[in-house]
């Protein structure tokens, strides 16, 4: 039985608690797929994901910067990037060839209209049955709660960035 589960809210740890869940799935002979949308700067679980037999990842090929600061040049490159991603991932879904899907950062590509959100629904709503579908990112859809077997909600207490303390390797990124 596939269940929906969202990792959301301003904390940190949204992608961390995905990741787990995707070695925990591999340990267990699950074939793990991972889409990072919005992302493409080098981050250090990669080295770590791609070790892996059962995991496999892919995401854009470049770093588009924040993305609140893209203008619309970078909002279509991105788009384009996110809806390839997302048209390989269904086409995986739709073979039977993965057991898991983890789809990083969809909430905020979803709400910032940088994805095409009939492929995105399409993918939430129509996957198949058997298939565990991961979705992160802050501020998700209302349709998505609703449809998903787990939420959790990741919430921002402290963190070292309000003090000045920039991303460290292997903690942040």
């Amino acid at each position: 039985m596939g269940l929906i589960h969202i990792y959301c809210g301003n904390g940190k740890g949204k992608t961390t608690a995905a990741l787990g869940l995707a070695l925990r799935a591999a340990g267990s002979k699950m074939r793990v797929h991972i889409v990072q949308l919005l992302k493409g700067a080098y981050t250090s679980e990669l080295e770590t994901l791609r070790l892996i037999p059962d995991i496999t990842i892919e995401r854009c090929d470049r770093n588009y910067g924040c993305i609140f600061d893209k203008d619309d040049e970078n909002r279509r490159s991105v788009t384009e990037c996110n809806n390839a991603l997302l048209i390989h991932a269904e086409e995986l879904l739709k073979s039977g060839s993965i057991d898991m899907l983890i789809i990083d950062e969809f909430n905020n590509a979803y709400s910032l209209g940088l994805l095409d959100r009939e492929l995105a629904d399409r993918i939430v709503f129509r996957k198949p049955s058997g298939a565990e579908l991961v979705l992160t990112g802050r501020d998700p859809a209302q349709k998505f709660i609703d449809a998903a077997d787990y939420v959790s909600e990741i919430k921002a207490v402290k963190h070292p960035y309000d003090s000045g303390i920039t991303a460290r390797k292997g903690i942040e990124y």
